[in-house]
This record gives C-alpha cells, sequence and structure tokens, in this order.
C-alpha cells in the first residue's frame, strides 16, 4: 500500500499541500467547513497529520527549549526553588507555543546514558541548573550548535546568562553571623548521594556546584577567621539536611551556627536540631538561601533571590538570541528572620 502523505490528502480534497498544512498548523487561516472536510478525509485514508521532525527540519526550529537538571526528573517537580524557575520560565515560553524538555543528567557528568539524552535532544537552546564547570552536556550542546543560556555568572563576554552574585550572596549572610559573633560554622552541602546517606565531612575541592562554591567563597570572605566543617548527606533534599545536622550535634565542638547552601538543606537542619531540643537561635542559629516559599513561614533567615523571574529572564533570552541583554544580574538581599541570633558562648 503507497504511502499516505500530505500531497496524497491535498489531491483528495483538490487543494494545495500548504492548506492541508495550514488545516492542521493554522486552522484560523481556514473556513471551518474546508478544515473539516480536511480532517474528514485524513480520518478515512489513516493520515495521521504533518510529521514533526520533517516540520522542524523544514523550519530550521524544533520549537522546544531544554532544561539540564542535575538531579533525577522527579528533582524538578518536588525541589521548591526548581518549581520556582519553570513555573517562571514556562510562563514565558508557552506564549509562543514552545515546548519544554527536561534533560536530567549526572552531576558529574560520568554516564553515558545521560549525555546521550542532549546528544538525542531536539531542542533550540537550553539553560542550565546549577552545571558544574565543564560538564560534558553542556559542553555537548555547544558542540551540537544548540545556544545555552546559563543560570551562573561565566567570565566568557560572548556567553548568555541570567544569575545572581553568589559569592556576594555569601558574604551577606558571612557577614550577618560575623555580627552576631558567630566563629565556628558547619555548612550543608548538597553532593550526589540518595538523600539522607551517612553524613560525612568533606574537602571544599569536592564541592561541584558553581553556586555553592561562589556561595562557599564569600562565606570564608566574610569570616575569614572562621572555622567552617563542610558536611554532605546526600542530593538536595530535606532528609539530607536532617542527617547532616544530626551528624553535627555530635561533634565535640558543637557549632554556633548551621548553614544550608541551599533552603531545603537548612529547613531540613532546622526540623533536626529541634526535634532534638536545640534552641534556634539561643544555642544554634541556621540560615539558608533563595528564599523559597515556605522559608517565610518558618521563619527562617536565609538570602533572597527572584527566583520565578530568574526563570522568566531566562525564557526571554532562550526565545530571542538577539535580545540586547545576554548577561543580567538579579538583585538579592538578606532576609532576617527567627533563625539567627547572637552566637552562644
Amino acid at each position: 500500500m503507497a504511502r499516505v502523505t500530505v500531497k496524497t490528502l491535498a489531491s483528495l480534497v483538490g487543494v494545495s499541500p500548504s492548506t492541508v498544512s495550514n488545516a492542521y498548523n493554522r486552522p484560523d487561516q481556514l473556513s471551518t467547513e474546508l478544515r473539516d472536510k480536511i480532517l474528514a478525509t485524513a480520518a478515512e485514508i489513516g493520515y495521521a497529520g504533518p510529521d514533526a521532525a520533517g516540520r522542524s527540519l523544514r523550519s530550521g526550529r524544533a520549537g522546544a527549549v531544554g532544561v539540564l537538571l542535575t538531579e533525577r526528573l522527579s528533582y524538578a517537580f518536588s525541589d521548591p526553588f526548581a518549581v520556582g524557575f519553570l513555573t517562571g520560565l514556562s510562563e514565558v515560553v508557552e506564549q509562543s507555543g514552545t515546548s519544554i524538555v527536561l534533560l536530567p543528567v549526572g552531576a558529574g557528568g560520568g554516564s553515558d546514558t545521560n549525555i546521550t539524552s542532549v546528544r538525542n535532544a531536539n531542542i533550540d537552546a537550553l539553560t542550565t541548573l546549577c552545571l558544574p564547570d565543564q560538564h560534558p552536556a553542556a559542553a555537548l550542546a555547544k558542540v551540537r550548535g544548540i545556544r545555552v543560556v546559563s543560570t551562573d555568572q561565566k567570565p566568557d563576554p560572548t556567553s548568555s546568562w541570567v544569575a545572581i552574585d553568589d559569592e556576594e550572596a555569601g558574604a551577606l549572610v558571612g557577614r550577618h553571623l560575623a555580627e552576631l559573633g558567630h566563629c565556628n560554622v558547619a555548612v550543608l552541602v548538597e553532593q550526589s548521594q540518595p538523600a539522607g546517606s551517612t553524613p560525612q565531612m568533606i574537602d571544599i575541592s569536592e564541592v561541584t556546584p558553581i553556586d555553592y562554591k561562589a556561595r562557599l567563597r564569600g562565606l570564608r570572605r566574610a569570616l575569614p577567621n572562621a572555622h567552617f566543617t563542610l558536611v554532605s548527606a546526600g542530593h538536595n533534599a530535606i532528609e539530607s539536611g536532617a542527617a547532616a545536622a544530626r551528624w553535627v550535634l555530635d561533634m565535640a565542638q558543637r557549632p554556633t551556627a548551621v548553614i544550608g547552601l541551599s533552603d531545603v538543606l537548612a529547613l531540613g537542619a532546622l526540623r533536626a536540631l529541634r526535634s532534638a531540643g536545640v534552641d534556634v537561635p539561643g544555642e544554634m542559629s541556621v540560615c539558608g538561601f533563595d528564599d523559597i516559599p515556605v522559608a517565610k513561614d518558618a521563619g527562617l533567615t536565609t538570602l533572597h533571590q527572584p527566583i520565578s523571574e530568574k526563570g522568566r529572564l531566562v525564557g526571554e533570552l532562550l526565545l530571542d538570541p538577539d535580545a540586547d541583554r545576554q548577561q543580567i544580574l538579579l538583585p538579592i538581599r538578606l532576609e532576617v528572620r527567627q533563625t539567627t541570633g547572637p552566637a552562644a558562648r
């Protein structure tokens, strides 16, 4: 049986192939009667509609943008920061009928399967969420000619990004704690391990996310004489922050402050400390980063960044490669709430 094509359908209806295409892609260009006739005839002969891949090749556009995630796909629907960012992004791209493709990749870039997802992705541009420096997935996108809009500052003057000054963000938190007299600080960091894994002390060289490294530089700059202990108990999750905080409580010299490099980790720590009967902030202060919606309800002192606005601006750059501003630095501020106070003696 001969393959049914758009030309076959056009010939049967007595119209041009472009008119058939309009019936599927631009129905407002046709009368209701003509469009119904085309679709009815298509159903009779088993024509399923224009081929998406072929349409993409002809137009030179995929009609989709990608988001590289360093966590599992479920992370995009469970992490408050990712949800806020993707909400802002979708508000922009949906206006142009553009789709969003989520591409989970390993934080270390060692999985060939993950990189294959980028190799096969049919997208016009992509953005990254906290990808480590020189991650193979981002490098592969550039080799394929896919435009990348980062969520971290890049020194390359030709790069596109929407970011905050994460080092200054760390410095703001550090200066706040310094003013309160804190000089023994535990910092909770995520790593590519299951949530709530056995906590372990890590070296600063093991911290891979770009934003985390910058925040640590800012903290150390603002607290030059402080003792820092870096602890990880898995990926960015409440359980990881709680497990790390319980480990901190067993330290011979308990820190007077705990900093989660994300609000999720800080909120997990806050839950564990309060469950253990620790007076927050009387015995131990807790700080976070990002100011996700639940941080305010918890009274968490944190560094605010405009999460949804970041997503919206990234969306605009993904859709418009010729936008006047290709590098956008967003404002930040410290939100001092009920979880920080003077260092305990």
